[in-house]
């Protein structure tokens, strides 16, 4: 491993054997010397969920040439809290997640896989994105977004990021195949409006299946969901730090200091 040439870490949510992220892989290598840590199998919406009740497997692979590369049985978490402990050499200059087959814009972030590996390395003071291709897909076109990957990813490299803060980046798939350029966006507020579905079991048990509607309560035009609905790649600065400053002041004001 050449200390000359960067150090990127690469994970997913879909699976080590999911084209998005051999896509990745194609194009971080052309960036730096790769090491890859994702799961077995697919853990989409995993959320930031660890494993504390089972052992955790790591398993060396050799599935793409010139990279060195493991597959685990735990959660995209898992892969890059392994990774950091025992995998790596050093400290990586990037670390990337994806590309996730599927858009993991607005509220979506919190329920993603994809995201939150990208977050957790954020947490350990990694430079980190998240990739996203609105494709749920399996045999989605990879190929024409590996310019735009290249793109952000170098501009990223090289002038990294504040503690604190992560890249959520989302490309359409227009339907002229025409992606307008990249807008740099906030999170739309919206939410899943979900209903289960109640079925019943070869032995007449219920159980639940759940479907739901994406609803977009935002209309502004400097929001990630209106950048991909109008043909642009979204790039969310997107932060771990939950705590509303703005409101401190606010509830400093409320009756709970006295006894």
């Amino acid at each position: 491993m050449s200390d000359s040439k960067p150090l990127i870490l690469i994970s997913n949510d879909d699976g080590i054997t999911a084209p998005g992220i051999t896509a990745l892989i194609d194009v971080m290598k052309e960036l730096g010397e790769v090491i890859v840590v994702a799961p077995d199998k697919p853990q989409s919406a995993m959320g930031h969920a660890i494993t504390i009740n089972h052992p955790i497997r790591l398993t060396k692979v050799d599935m793409h040439p010139g990279v060195t590369a493991y597959q685990c049985t735990g959660t995209p978490v898992d892969c890059v809290k392994l990774a950091i402990d025992q995998v790596l050499p050093r400290r990586p200059d990037l670390m990337v997640s994806g590309i996730n087959h599927g858009a993991n814009s607005s509220i979506n972030v919190i329920y993603s896989g994809t995201m939150s590996a990208a977050m957790e390395a954020a947490i350990d003071g990694m430079t980190s994105i998240g990739f996203s291709l609105c494709d749920y897909a399996w045999d989605a076109d990879f190929e024409s977004i590996k310019p735009h990957i290249r793109k952000i990813a170098k501009e990223t490299l090289k002038r990294g990021l504040p503690y604190g803060t992560l890249l959520n980046v989302n490309i359409p798939v227009p339907e002229d195949n025409n992606i307008k350029g990249i807008k740099i966006c906030r999170q739309a507020q919206a939410k899943w409006k979900e209903d289960f579905e109640e079925r019943k079991d070869p032995f007449n048990r219920s159980y639940y299946w759940m479907t739901g509607q994406f609803i977009n309560m935002d209309k502004g035009q400097d929001t990630d969901i209106w950048a991909l609905d109008n043909g642009y790649i979204s790039v969310v600065p997107t932060q771990f730090d939950l705590t509303d400053h703005q409101r401190i002041a606010l509830l400093n004001q409320w009756n709970l200091h006295e006894s």
